[in-house]
């Protein structure tokens, strides 16, 4: 099991829909963030796009010199430049950073948000180009280790020569991640990418999704592998995580979901769709309504785009819930939390022990050699085995 942890470049808070308690997003605060996760033992960190955010490669290599072995997962979106260049630029982080790049190929979204970027494409048409534009970025890439070049004339990119002087650490790409719940996305993921993230459904519903991904990639002979994109609430009891998840919406307003609601509803994507209908456009917002699986809630989505669901409970239930959908076929977990510098210690100190991962030497759950804690009676250490219970 892998789990990674969100960079929130399009700003952070305590509360949902509100500049009430918000913090900005600079530079510091996204290295405090990033070096939180890169010393609890996150595997990586997810780095979003779009026009909210601030540019992921930009912010990715930023972050290089501020850590030592997390990964980033930085987001692909084809349209916005050719595949050539993209290859370049990816080729160049991973070696910058020791090989520490996976790649998110984007393909929804907004439609007018892609207008707006040049992007006029229908959705059927943007999946026809992804799947060109990601078959000639793994091409040239995977070419670059033999100095090889590559030749390509599709209907919606061609390339001719196209040449990598200076190929990445990873061989022979860097793993190319995609979420997607259409079945052109669901084709494109068998057909391409290594890992096929989903947003957080039901397990019920993320298992219907995996068997298709699963029996269409072993059509072609392939394997996938499968990620989970969630929020955490996590307390010491059940009753202090609810109260946590009423906070975080306890700001929002009546006038604030009807406007973010019908943002959504303008928008192709099907995965947007499909979370929406978890708290009915808006229309559920009592607790009862919203746990739409035993805990997993879905608040978030009343104002939030994307990822609109959370687990939420005790360190224990948040665990099982986890691993129910990793007996599903999840091997990656990418989660965050309001906000995400706090809940980024706080997930990592509840959870991390209760979670068969692969544990990194001095990391949490791992016999500790230097202070820790707080001292008792400035006379004695803390207990070692107290620590690690």
């Amino acid at each position: 099991m892998q789990v990674f942890w969100f960079l929130p470049t399009h700003g952070d808070s305590r509360y949902l829909g509100t500049a009430e308690g918000a913090r900005p997003v600079d530079l510091a605060y996204l290295q405090q963030i990033a070096g939180a996760a890169d010393s609890l033992g996150y595997e990586g960190v997810l780095i979003p796009t779009g026009r909210s955010c601030e540019d992921p490669w930009v912010i990715a290599s930023s972050l290089i010199g501020a850590t030592r072995r997390l990964k980033f997962l930085v987001a692909v979106r084809p349209g916005l430049h050719q595949p050539s260049l993209a290859a370049r630029m990816a080729a160049t982080f991973d070696r910058l950073s020791g090989g520490r790049l996976l790649v998110n190929l984007v393909t929804g979204g907004d439609q007018a948000e892609l207008e707006g970027d040049g992007v006029s494409l229908g959705h059927a048409e943007r999946y026809e180009q992804s799947a060109e534009f990601i078959r000639i970025w793994r091409e040239i890439i995977a070419r670059s280790h033999d100095s090889q070049s590559f030749d390509y004339d599709g209907k919606h990119l061609s390339v001719k020569g196209a040449k990598l002087l200076f190929p990445p650490v990873q061989k022979p790409y860097p793993p190319v991640w995609f979420g997607g719940s259409s079945a052109p996305a669901h084709e494109l993921a068998a057909d391409q990418v290594d890992a096929y993230l989903t947003w957080g459904e039901p397990p019920a519903e993320v298992a219907k999704k995996i068997a298709d991904v699963r029996q269409r990639a072993q059509g072609k002979g392939r394997a996938v592998k499968f990620g989970i994109r969630l929020h955490v609430i996590v307390r010491e009891t059940e009753d202090e995580a609810w109260r946590a998840a009423e906070s975080l919406i306890s700001r929002v307003d009546d006038e604030t979901v009807i406007r973010a609601q019908a943002a959504f509803a303008r928008m192709d994507s099907e995965g947007q769709r499909r979370m929406a209908a978890l708290h009915a456009g808006g229309a559920k917002r009592s607790r009862a309504d919203l746990e739409i699986s035993p805990n997993l809630w879905a608040g978030v989505g009343l104002v939030r785009g994307g990822a609109g669901t959370a687990l939420v409970g005790d360190p224990k239930t948040v665990a099982a819930r986890i691993e129910e959908y990793a007996a599903l076929g999840i091997d990656n977990f990418i989660l965050s939390g309001y906000p995400h510098l706090e809940e980024s210690y706080r997930f990592a100190e509840l959870v991390f022990p209760l979670l068969p991962r692969k544990q990194r030497p001095g990391l949490p759950g791992q016999v500790l050699s230097g202070p820790f804690g707080e001292v008792v009676a400035n006379l004695d250490a803390p207990s070692r085995l107290a620590a690690q219970s």
